[in-house]
């Protein structure tokens, strides 16, 4: 019997489709180029990366996957979105990152493969693109050596978020593309905790990351309600 994959081939595609467009800070990954700084300085507060071996569970085309292994960490990105992958392969080599590599494969089957072998597990922005985040969380969580760091961060359910990240970002503001975001996949935090807790993590740390249109400016707060960022250790 075949294993299913824990991915939603609708959701590979359209990042597959852009995956050109990674590395273009003006374009439509123009949001992760501006939070990148914020999410790597909360890691590595927590985490201190140098010389830490990382891996960054649907990394994409490489922005934090990069940022982390240039603050000294040996980086392994993983994906099932082979061009966003070649993208970032690609990006390595131009940019000469010392430290950081990438593979195609399923964070399951990669838990299997080697259990407790990371100092720290990153999994941004991912949870809400997939169709069954605990089975993520569970596996983060494997991969991660005892006394090791799980960061995650994606998106709460409730009005306030539908208007904000899909009405907001996706339609007025035209800051993702249309679609990028499907209401129905948010995470309320007491789920995301729930899971973490399910899977042996301790929880040290939740934090809310604001948005000022006007500003153009990203900030972190205690403010949940949209976008959230979620510490815990493995004991």
């Amino acid at each position: 019997m075949t294993e299913t994959l824990n991915a939603d081939p609708q959701e590979l595609a359209k990042f597959s489709q852009l995956a050109h467009r990674w590395w273009d800070p003006e374009s439509e990954f123009k949001p992760l180029h501006q939070i990148n700084p914020l999410r790597l300085e909360w890691i590595d507060r927590h985490a201190r990366l140098q010389g830490k071996r990382v891996v960054d569970i649907g990394c994409g085309g490489g922005i934090l996957a990069d940022s982390m292994a240039r603050k000294g960490a040996q980086v392994l990105g993983i994906d099932l979105a082979g061009k966003a992958l070649k993208v970032a392969q690609l990006h390595a080599m131009e940019a000469q990152t010392p430290g950081v590599e990438y593979r195609e494969v399923a964070v399951e089957a990669l838990s299997t493969e080697q259990p407790a072998g990371f100092d720290v597990v990153t999994c941004m922005e991912m949870l809400e693109h997939v169709p069954d985040p605990s089975s993520v969380v569970r596996a983060a969580a494997t991969l991660a050596k005892p006394g090791g760091w799980i960061f995650f961060s994606t998106l709460n359910r409730n009005p306030k978020s539908f208007l904000f990240a899909i009405v907001g970002a996706e339609y007025l503001l035209q800051l993702l593309p249309k679609g990028t975001h499907e209401y129905a996949k948010f995470i309320r935090p007491s789920e995301l905790a729930r899971w973490c807790r399910e899977a042996q993590l301790d929880l040290v740390e939740t934090r809310g990351m604001e948005y000022n249109p006007l500003t153009q400016r990203y900030w972190l707060s205690g403010d949940t309600s949209v976008n959230y960022l979620l510490a815990c250790r493995k004991p």
